[in-house]
């Protein structure tokens, strides 16, 4: 019986890692996409204001 609990546990943990793998995974597929979309944008901003000043 304690056996058959402690492998329930174990999958169970198994399960949550593969969980949090996908969610980090999601969030840094994310934080690309909007770095490159804000990057350009920033790089643009910031070339304007650098000539604006010399």
């Amino acid at each position: 019986m304690v056996n058959q609990i402690r492998k329930s546990l174990k999958s169970r943990k198994g399960a949550s890692m593969v969980e949090y793998a996908l969610l980090v995974s999601l969030i840094a597929v994310a934080s690309i996409v909007v770095i490159k979309a804000v990057g350009a944008q920033l790089s643009a901003k910031f070339s304007s204001v650098s000539s604006a000043l010399t």
